[in-house]
């Protein structure tokens, strides 16, 4: 948390191919955290930056939201709930599944039982055709964790939040990540990926304020990275991405998408 991603434009270009935010809290005073899976493209910056970026926002979450949510709520609260937006999900998620596994095994290793319950919503027919294979090769602590919802799940979801915490791509009328949608009242509001949202905002300001704290270390270098080793999955892990490829790869060979399918490169990150 002492070494920001910088300049802000760079960060900016993270932020917006890796999508992650906090929308708001549950009623019982859990972080509600969410990621667009489908419309990730992680893209625009070396992977590095993206692993960076993943560890600051576990830790800032453990450091920092985590305990501003017990003391508000008067409990402890030590987990948060995850709501993954499957929108615009193709087989060209084939090539970011190195880096998911990463994030994967990084979470598993420093961050062990953090999220609560993992709601998936705007679910395509890629991803329910793969769930149907996976969800049984899943350890079942974690498979009871998982909750695929119909639709957006905005009614589902109401039931434990109130409006106010619901992402942008939950609410009626909106659509999929676009960083801008239409408010009940007309007026508009910022998404939770964006950088602009507040949520963001305080994180990057509190990395930029332990970073001149730090008075052992040097000014951040412009565009200097922390670069994580991380380790290799766990085999039970390397099995379940396997059986992913594999299904996907079968999708496209169903659809007639042989061609465009060959492009996708596994590894090629």
């Amino acid at each position: 948390l002492q070494k920001p991603i910088v300049p802000t434009e760079l960060y900016r270009s993270v932020r917006d191919t890796q999508l992650v935010g906090l929308s708001g809290y549950t009623r019982e005073g859990l972080p509600v955290v969410v990621v667009g899976v489908g419309q990730s493209t992680y893209d625009k910056a070396s992977v590095h930056y993206y692993v960076q970026s993943h560890i600051q926002m576990n830790e800032y979450r453990d450091c920092v939201v985590l305990p501003n949510a017990t003391k508000k709520c008067g409990k402890h609260i030590s987990t948060c709930i995850k709501i993954l937006d499957m929108t615009g999900l193709r087989l060209s998620a084939l090539n970011q599944i190195k880096l998911l596994t990463a994030i994967s095994t990084i979470d598993d290793l420093n961050y062990p039982e953090k999220t609560d319950t993992y709601y998936v919503v705007n679910v395509p027919y890629i991803f329910s055709a793969c769930w149907k294979v996976v969800k049984p090769l899943l350890q079942e602590r974690t498979r009871k964790k998982i909750q695929v919802l119909q639709g957006s799940g905005k009614d589902e979801l109401l039931k434990i939040m109130d409006y106010s915490s619901l992402p942008h791509f939950c609410r009626q009328g909106a659509s999929g990540s676009s960083r801008v949608v239409a408010a009940a009242n007309g007026t508009t509001t910022t998404n939770c990926f964006s950088l602009d949202h507040a949520s963001h905002q305080q994180l990057y300001n509190y990395v930029k304020q332990q970073a001149e704290l730090d008075e052992s270390d040097s000014p951040p270098l412009k565009q200097g990275s922390v670069h994580v080793s991380y380790p290799e999955p766990d085999p039970e892990d390397a099995k379940i991405v396997k059986t992913i490829e594999s299904e996907l790869h079968k999708l496209g060979d169903s659809n007639g998408l042989n061609n465009s399918f060959s492009r996708v490169r596994v590894n090629g990150m």
